[in-house]
């Protein structure tokens, strides 16, 4: 199959979409000024994010998951507050980070525009490790309007194992080869290939902060390779 074959998008959320990082460091450091508690924020926010993709990615692999997404944010969060002295932190200060700021999350600016364009000729889906009710939280809260948001959360198995691809073709009722994922990390878009997927990798700069994201060059595997998601849709022949 080719790209004129591709029937659906479906979207990792997670940094793809949506700036975790900003979220978490500047509610970091909000409650580090609440405490007057001064730490490496932007340090701390990927560290947690680091642990949480650890805590979920191949979730449900020997047995049922036993947690999500948010509760993931919260553990690994406590577990970092513990190991950097952040003592002060109060139930309220956890809350507003993992829960708060991450149900907050603020969408990249070139992505909003070009959503509703890509729906006119396609199934566009957000397709997520990330809680049913975060990515329905972040839809309001960025005036997003998915055709559908298909966590792994109700799939009982996550990325990256085959399984979550594979139910995710099955629920859009179309061949693997007719679905495009598109993402900013090569892990989930080997994975998604792996089963058949059409694959396009959307660069994010800025995912990780001044760090940089760790794997900032395409697989020279992937269908499309682009800077933004204007150029996305440029490269599927749709006009923003």
């Amino acid at each position: 199959m080719s790209l004129s074959d591709v029937k659906a998008l479906t979207f990792d959320t997670g940094g793809t979409i949506l700036d975790w990082h900003g979220g978490f460091r500047d509610a970091l450091a909000a409650a580090g000024a609440r405490h007057g508690i001064e730490r490496d924020w932007p340090a701390l926010a990927n560290e947690l994010r680091r642990r949480g993709l650890k805590a979920m990615l191949n979730l449900g692999e020997h047995e049922p998951p036993a947690y999500t997404f948010d509760d993931a944010h919260r553990f690994c969060l406590e577990a970092i507050a513990k190991e950097n002295g952040l003592d002060a932190f109060t139930e309220e200060d956890f809350h507003a980070i993992a829960w708060d700021a991450a149900h907050n999350f603020i969408c990249w600016p070139d992505f909003p525009a070009v959503l509703p364009k890509l729906r006119q000729r396609y199934l566009v889906c957000s397709f997520t490790i990330l809680s049913y009710r975060l990515i329905l939280d972040t839809a309001k809260r960025n005036g997003l309007s998915w055709d559908a948001v298909f966590s792994c959360e109700g799939i009982g198995k996550y990325k990256l194992l085959p399984e979550a691809y594979l139910a995710v073709a099955g629920y859009l009722q179309i061949e693997p080869g007719e679905c495009l994922m598109v993402a900013c990390h090569n892990f989930d878009l080997d994975a998604a290939r792996a089963v058949g997927f059409k694959t396009a990798f959307v660069r994010r700069a800025d995912e990780w902060g001044p760090e940089g994201p760790p794997d900032p060059d395409p697989n020279p595997a992937c269908d499309i390779a682009v800077d933004s998601f204007p150029e996305l849709a440029e490269a599927l022949g749709v006009a923003v």
